[in-house]
């Protein structure tokens, strides 16, 4: 129940373009110099980090989340036909016609919940398990739902082989959240409704995020806020996700006579 392909980002132009390159060359220098040197002890390390340079790139700035993303095997979550590119910038299969993330928008996603770390994130579309494992290094805790049960055992044993103890799993239909571990912090949606369940709006905190693609066929990734009067929408980008099925697909029900 995860993946994604994203709107491409418009270049800079001008004398930006030329700036936003240099530091980027800079830092990208610092930001590998560390890795080289443990790369006989793994040699994904590298490679990982090559990934999170053209994550931030493209625009994510958070350091905890590049960070993250610099540390959790993202080819352990993949298929082995296709670990080779598993740290290209694009989706890959993950059988189950599901596939996993393309790394841009599993920074971006991440990102926009704003956390500062302990808190509490619900995650509706656990897929591969790689976006619950991103999460889990910026989070406190971690509850993830997947509607179909082999994609949420072969995530759990994943991250489970890693390590990883504060992420929480449940097999079933996330359009109606978790309700016995709400209020959250954060909730991230990996497939997209045609409208937003407002369960997942009724769990969230005061301040918490609720970062989700809306639409059937033109898809818009959207970021909901909890405030104290009431609830924030902000359009981040056109974007294009698998649909959410279960309850989401169901069509609304005829009002009585």
């Amino acid at each position: 129940m995860h993946s994604t392909v994203t709107a491409i980002r418009p270049r800079r132009r001008g004398w930006h373009t030329a700036g936003y390159l240099v530091l980027g060359a800079i830092s990208a220098f610092w930001y590998l110099l560390p890795v080289r040197a443990g790369a006989q002890q793994d040699p994904s390390a590298l490679r990982r980090q090559q990934m999170v340079e053209v994550v931030r790139e493209r625009g994510v700035s958070d350091r905890r989340v590049l960070d993250a993303m610099g540390e959790v095997p993202r080819h352990l979550f993949v298929p082995e036909k296709v670990r080779p590119q598993a740290y290209e910038d694009f989706p890959l299969p993950i059988g189950s016609q599901q596939t996993i993330s393309q790394p841009y928008i599993v920074a971006l996603m991440t990102s926009l919940l704003d956390l500062k770390g302990g808190e509490k994130v619900l995650e509706i579309g656990t897929g591969s398990g790689y976006q619950a494992a991103v999460l889990s290094k910026v989070a406190g805790e971690v509850y993830t739902i997947e509607i179909l049960g082999s994609l949420s055992e072969s995530a759990r044993k994943a991250i489970e082989g890693l390590g990883y103890s504060n992420i929480h799993f449940r097999v079933g239909d996330g359009y109606a959240g978790w309700p016995e571990a709400a209020p959250f912090d954060g909730i991230l949606v990996t497939a997209a409704p045609e409208k937003v369940p407002q369960p997942l709006l009724d769990q969230l905190k005061v301040g918490g995020k609720l970062v989700i693609p809306v639409g059937s066929f033109f898809q818009d990734l959207l970021v909901y806020t909890r405030t104290p009067t009431g609830i924030e929408r902000k359009n981040v980008a056109p974007v294009r996700f698998v649909p959410m099925t279960g309850e989401a697909q169901k069509p609304p029900s005829s009002p009585a006579p």
